[in-house]
């Protein structure tokens, strides 16, 4: 399409190409690709560089709540806690950038994918300071055996750590139980399982924050489980006449017990296309902070270069809109809760949940937010293969 967001394609391709003939290094030349792509700001169009040969960690992990940036995890024993990084500081800067929602993927792209970093500059401010700090902390890279794995190309796009997290975990409270979802990126069978966990208490709540979603056939799983009729559940509209995303119930056998579901600003694609369909629907409730706004489908394209010693790099292209029964896009919009509740600094300092409390709350029963904030905990551990993992504990 040359007039795709009314951007005129040739130009930019011949703007990229004079870029890179002016270089001075390969890594330079991936950045130029890379923003080339993450101009048109489209939460699902980017470059996936060739395979790589190393691994950054920074020691830390983070999130948006409301228009804040607060970390959520420090490592143990990185630089990150050595430097007085702790959980409920708000980051104010990253490398001299302030942080904004809407580019916060951006930002995850270059510093872990495209071009890692040593060090990283932060300034920060703890719950309760007046002062902000200025922190330069040292990141671990591993290097990595150089293999050539088609299969495992696009694994690299997993930039921001939110898919560290890799269970479901449920804790009953009560007439409730609480299902923590961290991924739609799960066979559909496995959601007939998490039923089984949930089929016999009269409320849940569905917490899908930090949940980026996953698999399109997953998440009409999930919706045939939670509504008792057959659904369209968005139109995908694309160049060309494409399927619809649908969902047939389980009839009497469908969940039928009241439904919230908790989301903040990393509930992304499915995640959110989900909580939408629950408030159009009116199966339930959404608490939480307005997700993400990153809801395009995309196909991945591999591409390959060289002869005796293949280079394997790729593209995700955006291919679809998805569009919601009420005609609108969630693309760069996102879920507005019903119930919106942003948690501050100081209730991650001191592990509050006022969106777990509230979603109680909501379906007659009764937590505090400290209460609420102990029943997940979350641990960095690394497994035998020297995978680092955020782990969580159920209280």
């Amino acid at each position: 399409d040359p007039s795709f967001k009314g951007i005129d394609l040739e130009a930019r391709y011949k703007r990229a190409s004079d870029r890179i003939d002016q270089v001075e290094s390969s890594g330079q030349a991936m950045g130029v690709i890379a923003q080339m792509l993450v101009d048109f700001n489209d939460s699902h169009l980017y470059f996936v560089p060739p395979a790589m040969t190393s691994r950054v960690e920074y020691g830390w992990r983070d999130t948006i709540a409301g228009d804040k940036l607060i970390v959520t995890v420090v490592k143990p024993g990185s630089d990150a806690e050595a430097k007085g990084l702790k959980r409920g500081d708000q980051m104010l800067s990253i490398e001299g950038f302030a942080p904004v929602k809407k580019e916060m993927w951006k930002v995850y792209y270059f510093y872990r994918v495209i071009s890692k970093r040593t060090s990283i500059k932060l300034r920060v401010l703890s719950p309760g300071d007046a002062t902000p700090r200025d922190l330069e902390i040292a990141s671990k890279i591993t290097r990595l055996p150089l293999v050539i794995n088609r299969s495992n190309l696009f694994k690299v796009i997993d930039w921001s750590g939110k898919s560290d997290i890799e269970y479901n975990y449920f804790k009953p409270l009560g007439n409730i139980i609480i299902w923590k979802m961290p991924s739609f990126g799960i066979a559909p069978s496995d959601i007939d399982t998490m039923i089984g966990k949930i089929k016999n208490y009269p409320n849940v709540i569905l917490d899908l924050r930090g949940n980026g979603g996953g698999l399109v056939s997953t998440l009409e799983r999930l919706a045939g489980w939670m509504f008792d009729r057959d659904l369209t559940i968005a139109q995908l509209k694309g160049r060309k006449q494409m399927d619809p995303m649908r969902s047939k119930t389980r009839g009497q056998s469908a969940y039928k017990g009241g439904l919230v579901v908790l989301t903040d600003a990393n509930s992304a694609s499915a995640a959110e296309i989900f909580a939408r369909l629950v408030q159009l629907e009116k199966r339930g409730v959404v608490v939480g902070d307005v997700t993400a706004g990153a809801v395009m489908q995309s196909i991945n394209k591999e591409l390959t270069m060289g002869g005796n010693d293949e280079i394997i790099y790729g593209v995700s292209i955006t291919n679809a809109d998805v569009i919601m029964s009420d005609g609108k896009s969630l693309e760069n919009v996102g879920v507005v809760p019903d119930h919106l509740v942003i948690p501050t600094p100081a209730d991650f300092a001191q592990n509050r949940d006022p969106v777990l409390a509230t979603a109680v709350r909501l379906l007659g029963g009764e937590i505090t937010p400290e209460q609420a904030g102990s029943i997940f905990r979350y641990k960095w551990t690394t497994n035998t293969n020297n995978d680092e993992r955020i782990e969580i504990i159920v209280n």
